[in-house]
């Protein structure tokens, strides 16, 4: 992913731009299913939880699929344009005291007591990385740019913050004991840490 290419035996095939990696999980108790290693889960930016679908929408699904009635995807923008808007996206405007804020929410991950969150300490077998403060920054920006924003604002940390750190955030056995889920610690340091 990040060197953006394939590489399949002695071949290396570079990628073209804009590439997108999207990759889906089964629910790990499901037989045949394995985690990925930190290392290559942590190179996803959002890790998005998708739900079953509506009842109606399962029905069209169905019946979509027996009469082989597919819908036909329609191009509504080109490679080129999305190679614009990542531009302009990085243009969108950070304030370092927003800045600042992404980074106590990393580091509360790391350090819990730091940020008088003590009794997170036990639960988290290991925290954000580097890389997860860079995603939370650009998720950021990418937010406020789709709410037609030129500047970031600390709701828009607050909104991808979910997606950004929950497959970053390790669980220990007693946090897995007492069912706390990544979610809820995520939710405990966003009300802990002092919004700009």
């Amino acid at each position: 992913m990040q060197e953006r290419q394939v590489t399949i035996g002695d071949d290396t095939f570079p990628l073209p731009e804009p590439f997108l990696v999207l990759a889906t999980q089964n629910p790990l108790e499901q037989e045949g299913t394995y985690p990925l290693p930190e290392a290559q889960v942590d190179r996803f930016m959002l890790k998005a939880k998708i739900t079953y679908p509506k009842k109606q929408e399962e029905y069209d699904i169905v019946r979509m699929n027996l009469q082989g009635n597919y819908p036909k995807p329609n191009r509504v923008i080109s490679p080129e344009d999305i190679v614009k808007a990542r531009d302009v996206v990085n243009d969108v405007y950070m304030d370092e005291k927003i800045e600042k804020y992404i980074i106590d929410i990393i580091f509360a991950t790391r350090e819990p007591q730091e940020y008088n969150l003590q009794k997170l300490a036990p639960m988290i077998s290991y925290g954000g990385s580097p890389r997860a403060s860079i995603s939370l920054a650009k998720a950021a920006k990418s937010y406020a740019f789709i709410r037609r924003r030129g500047y970031v604002i600390p709701e828009d940390v607050r909104a991808v913050c979910h997606d950004v750190l929950r497959h970053r955030i390790g669980l220990t056995y007693e946090a897995e004991a007492e069912n706390v889920s990544t979610e809820e610690i995520i939710t405990e340091i966003l009300n802990a840490v002092e919004v700009p």
